[in-house]
């Protein structure tokens, strides 16, 4: 039962639904979308009630509806009912802005004021100017897809052991928990703020004019900018003084973007992709909303779908399903119900739901206990960077027993700056709950070790280069010859099964090429979301899909091969704007110490007392809390723009344990970022921070030979 106001409630009924689950979406007269294919894009595959709750019959079959559903998805802040209480065996998730505790308790935020409030505001846009919002509502989708994962991984608790339990799901947790490129420098002492397009570790990277558009380029390596400077005709940048290196780079960034806009200004966005591809750099054209509606890969990969609304008899092409597109045995409805449609259908299921749970006293059949939703499950991670590494960070929270694969050497983020010893907090970050294997997949004497560790394991989770695996003889065949049960998942920018074959991408280029960019805008022009958005969307995508393969999997019998698209997930966040034109939904006030988020526009802003109208910003000589209270006594709802440290030295932070502190067995302590999904009676723990390269090697090779002997 989906009841609730928040856009993450839908994002979350939307996800299940697709997954197959039958969800009856209550809804109330006059606060649906006022546009009618919003509204259908948001019921499609639902089974739709309308509901007064001034009106004893409709809070009769609301409350009915509650008792007999499996599963209820709420938000609490938002859309405040009637006490409820839950049935035996019942999964109920709440979404709220802050979550269950905390001094921000309760507060109805929406996701502007949850992006200033949790740090992300001031990550994105250019240095000298406001923070920028990222232009669609990151908080609210990221929050949908972690419920949904967490709802799944309630259902196997609840198949396994009997019982239901409350979920707590928190748009700040969410939002404060995609910044782990930015929380290393905070952890330091040093100040994590915006950079535009360019990126503080790497150049040269950034958006650059060509004719017709823009063009995003990026480089991360010393190899790669040999590659470049042999296609702009200018070898000897190769190896100059003050360009060889990345940290050079770095710090020559300006001459450098000013070297590469001389170039791109001369040709076409497609000239421009065609020539760095051929060279193999990371690039993109920064695609408007309208443009992605003719995008060769979605296109390829069957996202673009048409959407028909009976109420209106209009029609629209949004973005399709990035599971469907992921796991081809699922086959989601498209059906649009109309207001009320179902309510006959509905009021007999709950019928014969109330029958049969008489029949069985209602009995819950289990306890909690202490073992993780996880437990006993193994888990490999072939991962670098952001996506896969997310992955399998919560599946090790969740109690699956985790092991990082990495190459010899390391992990490529392994020794990123800051570091601490000989390991980066940003890998620390993004590898909490694993222990590391060091396995040279090109040696057949590694690849046996791996082949062993593989048909004992449930999941298998890579983002390596599309075709990566194939290559060293392990292709999605191969690994159901060795275990016909494992769960694989490739998560890469445009899939394995894409219009671009072999393609890289990183999370700046697929922004580019999802509409996160063009949404996205600083001072008119195309801005990358400060955090690694379609990473992050791409690998809780990601999650959601392993969670409900495992289901399927015990179901069944039999594994499956999970092809994750970064783009998929990324174009499939922003199908919440293709169908409203993007408005202006808050303002940024420069204040005396920072900015202050308002829920208003600027002629509405203009009437509060000494706010200083110009023709860029709007400034204010109170403080930021001054002026959030003279915004409160207008009826405007603003909040404080937070810089990353003050997000995380925060009071709803600390009460929440974002980041809880662990140590290695060489006596460091390491920074951590806590799981989102607030499972009640099975919750997560973060346990270990990862440990030395190949620290679990020796292990493992005794335990596979006991067991194999």
């Amino acid at each position: 039962m989906q009841h609730g106001a928040r856009l993450a409630v839908s994002v979350c009924g939307t996800l299940l639904a697709q997954l197959g689950a039958e969800v009856a979406l209550v809804e109330t007269p006059g606060t649906g979308a006022a546009n009618t294919l919003r509204r259908a894009a948001q019921v499609r595959g639902k089974r739709s009630v309308t509901l007064r709750p001034d009106r004893p019959p409709d809070r009769a079959v609301r409350d009915a509806l509650m008792r007999a559903a499996d599963v209820v998805i709420t938000s609490s802040d938002a859309s405040p009912a009637d006490e409820f209480r839950a049935q035996p065996r019942q999964i109920v998730c709440d979404i709220t802005a802050f979550g269950a505790s905390g001094p921000l308790l309760g507060l109805p935020y929406a996701d502007a004021l949850v992006q200033a409030m949790s740090g992300l505001a001031d990550t994105t846009g250019n240095p000298q100017d406001a923070p920028t919002l990222i232009g669609f509502p990151f908080c609210e989708v990221s929050a949908g897809i972690y419920a949904a994962a967490a709802i799944v991984t309630a259902h196997r608790v609840r198949r396994t052991r009997g019982i239901g339990q409350s979920i707590d799901i928190a748009l700040f947790d969410c939002a404060f928990g995609a910044l782990p490129t930015f929380l290393p420098f905070h952890v330091i002492g040093k100040p994590a703020t915006r950079s535009g397009n360019q990126h503080s570790l790497a150049a040269p990277w950034n958006a650059y004019s060509a004719s017709g558009g823009w063009v995003l380029i990026c480089t991360a390596t010393d190899e790669q900018w040999r590659r470049l400077c042999g296609l702009l005709g200018r070898e000897d940048l190769a190896r100059a003084d003050g360009f060889a290196s990345n940290a050079e780079r770095v710090a020559r960034r300006t001459e450098i973007d000013a070297i590469l806009q001389n170039w791109t200004r001369t040709l076409t966005v497609r000239e421009c992709i065609e020539r760095l591809s051929g060279v193999d750099i990371a690039c993109g054209p920064i695609l408007t909303l309208e443009q992605l509606q003719k995008e060769e890969n979605l296109a390829h990969r069957g996202m673009l779908t048409p959407l028909d609304d009976p109420a209106s008899g209009k029609s629209a092409l949004i973005p399709g399903s990035p599971l469907a597109a992921a796991i081809p045995r699922l086959a989601p409805s498209l059906r649009v119900p109309q207001p009320d449609e179902d309510r006959a259908y509905l009021e007999q299921l709950i019928a014969s739901r109330s029958a049969a749970r008489a029949y069985d006293g209602g009995r819950d059949g289990g306890q909690a206990g202490s073992a993780t939703p996880l437990q006993g499950l193994r888990v490999l991670e072939i991962g670098q960077y952001t996506t896969a590494p997310l992955v399998s960070r919560q599946l090790g929270a969740l109690g699956a027993e985790v092991f990082k694969i990495e190459a010899p050497g390391g992990e490529g983020s392994r020794p990123w700056p800051p570091v601490q010893g000989n390991r980066g907090y940003f890998f620390a970050f993004s590898n909490s709950d694993k222990r590391s294997m060091e396995l040279d997949l090109r040696n057949e004497g590694d690849r046996v070790l791996f082949r062993k560790l593989l048909r004992k394991s449930d999941v298998l989770v890579e983002n390596l280069k599309p075709g990566s695996l194939a290559r060293l003889g392990f292709d999605a065949n191969a690994l159901r010859s060795l275990n016909p049960r494992v769960v694989y998942c490739g998560i890469s920018g445009f899939g394995m099964r894409s219009a671009y074959p072999g393609r890289p991408a990183f999370d700046t280029v697929v922004q580019a090429m999802s509409g996160i960019m063009d949404l996205t805008r600083a001072n008119g022009v195309p801005t990358k979301a400060g955090i690694s958005a379609a990473d992050i969307l791409g690998g809780e995508i990601g999650l959601l899909a392993i969670l409900a393969g495992l289901e399927m999997r015990d179901a069944s019998g039999e594994g499956d091969a999970i092809d994750v698209s970064m783009q998929d997930a990324a174009v499939w966040a922003t199908s919440y704007l293709w169908l409203d034109a993007p408005r202006e939904r808050s303002v940024m006030v420069r204040c005396a110490d920072g900015f202050v988020c308002a829920e208003s526009d600027r002629a509405r802003l203009a009437s509060l007392p000494g706010l200083v109208v110009q023709a860029t910003e709007l400034t204010s000589s109170l403080s930021r809390n001054a002026f959030v209270e003279a915004a409160a006594c207008g009826g405007i709802m603003s909040a404080p723009v937070l810089t990353v440290s003050e997000a995380a030295l925060s009071p709803q932070a600390m009460a929440r344990q974002l980041i809880v502190e662990k140590s290695t067995p060489d006596g460091r302590k390491w920074p951590l970022l806590n799981c989102p999904l607030r499972l009640g009676a099975t919750p997560p723990a973060v346990r270990r921070a990862i440990g030395e390269l190949g620290e679990a090697n020796e292990e493992v090779q005794l335990a596979l030979t006991l067991e194999s002997a």
